[in-house]
């Protein structure tokens, strides 16, 4: 089996690296200092299991092909840094890195003490440079735009925005200035001794050089690996200190150092994002509200046209028909369900998107309505609706595997009377599989599985099934037909993940 451990580590003192930079090339140097537009290779992580549905995206608006990694949930895909703040328009990725260096096939030494002190080795042997001025510029996009700030965003106490503005500025500088001398030869007057180095540092440069924090995630998956995350993420870390002088700091960071370790691949990074873009629609949260880039990958698999109808009947905080209502706009929304709590989200959250786009000066409006219903009773006229997408109670947090045995027929039934016979269609989303794929055997040809896709939603094994309405009339089939609960036989489950995993 293969292990995945996310560790956040901070160097520790006793860490061992090089001081002194084996340089590797630096012609690309003097690009990344002037300000001329240079090209780099950004990662974004997604959804698992919508990595091609994310690179039809970036193709589609960014016009750039993205390379889906061995790692899934990943993608990359160059870009030049005048496109920079396109990726931040993206509606599929979750986070966004620009690569350092990436290796297909790193030979990992057999010991752990090996590996680990080339790793610190490496810290020294990077070209930082590019890497370095796309953080810079992409913390000036993001004052411009406003995005939200993360872990680091309490940092400096509120004076004005001018100050901070020209701290932050005058932080960057440095930054850059100190890649681009690290990268460089070691010079005559440089002091070898870590100790004073430091000291000197400090005198030399202005005093906002010293606010400079960061810290290492470590992300690694395999079982041929003879060292952990945390200390993998802690001996480079302790190199990537001492290289450049910076100070660690688990939460109020300036830059993140990503070391991505699947197997053999070795991708170094530094983050773009300080929070996920996933979070992006929802201001009041229910138990089991979907990611925002999950629902987006849901919504393209359905195709929205213009003036489509599309349901959610169990839309809990109304994630997918507001993310659909606005990257989809042309078509129209309606997002119902049977709990009161759930329809008040819903409605709290549309709200607040409006609100928002009201401050910036855009139309506020959107196209989607809010119901409380019955999902097995929908108020709904026969064959008047386009798409159906939902997520499914998984049994878990929501419901019970029992109670799926009767809800999902009765809502299938429902969702095949209310939608379009030859076109329609549903995406719907549930990890009880063994229940969804009964209850689809149960309609009597009403619907035809075209698609499965398998995904990641917090550590649950589900998948999003896209179904087409077939032309059968409602009603002229024998969808009415229960079978006992008893005579199912429940045992296959485990059986079928296994099989699907």
């Amino acid at each position: 089996m293969s292990s995945q451990e996310d560790v956040a580590a901070e160097p520790g003192p006793d860490t061992m690296g090089s001081s002194s930079s084996s340089s590797s090339s630096s012609s690309t140097e003097n690009d990344a200092t002037t300000g001329d537009i240079i090209t780099v290779t950004i990662g974004a992580t997604v959804p698992t299991g919508f990595e091609h549905t994310a690179a039809e995206e970036i193709k589609e608006k960014i016009g750039v092909d993205a390379r889906i990694s061995k790692d899934r949930g990943r993608v990359y895909f160059p870009i030049t840094t005048d496109k920079l703040f396109q990726v931040h328009l993206l509606r599929s990725v979750d986070n966004l890195f620009v690569v350092v260096e990436e290796y297909d096939h790193y030979q990992f030494k057999e010991s752990k003490e090996e590996t680990l002190m080339e790793l610190q080795q490496l810290a020294s042997k990077l070209s930082w440079t590019n890497a370095l001025e796309v953080w810079k510029l992409n913390r000036t996009l993001k004052k411009k735009k406003g995005y939200r700030k993360g872990g680091n965003g309490n940092k400096v106490k509120p004076t004005s925005e001018a100050t901070d503005a020209a701290a932050a500025d005058t932080e960057q500088q440095e930054l850059l200035q100190g890649a681009s001398a690290a990268e460089s030869q070691t010079k005559a007057e440089s002091t070898p001794d870590v100790d004073s180095s430091a000291q000197d540092s400090g005198e030399a440069a202005p005093p906002e050089a010293k606010l400079i924090k960061f810290r290492v995630t470590c992300n690694r998956a395999g079982d041929k690996h003879s060292f952990s995350s945390n200390e993998a993420a802690r001996d480079f870390g302790g190199a990537v200190q001492e290289f450049f002088q910076w100070k660690a700091d688990m939460t109020k960071f300036d830059v993140e150092v990503l070391l991505n370790i699947h197997n053999e691949e070795v991708i170094i990074g530094i983050a773009l994002t300080e929070e996920s873009l996933h979070r992006r629609n929802i201001s009041h949260f229910g138990p089991t509200t979907l990611r925002s880039t999950l629902c987006y990958g849901m919504l393209r698999l359905c195709k929205p046209q213009v003036s489509d109808i599309i349901l959610d009947p169990m839309c809990g905080t109304g994630a997918i028909p507001l993310e659909g209502a606005i990257e989809f706009n042309s078509s129209f929304y309606i997002a119902g369900d049977n709990y009161d709590m759930a329809v008040n989200r819903t409605v709290n959250n549309i709200c607040h998107i409006q609100k928002r786009r009201a401050e910036k000066g855009s139309a506020s409006g959107l196209p989607i309505d809010t119901v409380r219903w019955d999902l097995c009773n929908l108020p709904v006229r026969t064959s008047s609706v386009d798409i159906i997408i939902t997520d499914m109670p998984f049994g878990k947090r929501m419901g019970s595997k029992k109670k799926n045995w009767d809800l999902y027929p009765s809502c299938l039934r429902e969702m095949a009377r209310v939608c379009r016979p030859g076109s329609g269609k549903a995406v719907l989303l549930t990890q009880d599989k063994k229940c969804f794929s009964k209850a689809i055997s149960r309609m009597g040809g009403l619907w035809k599985k075209l698609l499965t896709v398998w995904v990641n939603v917090g550590g649950l094994h589900a998948g999003v099934y896209l179904l087409k309405r077939t032309g059968a009339v409602f009603g002229q089939t024998p969808e009415d037909v229960y079978e006992s609960r008893g005579k199912v036989n429940t045992q296959g489950d485990e059986k079928d993940d296994k099989q699907l995993s």
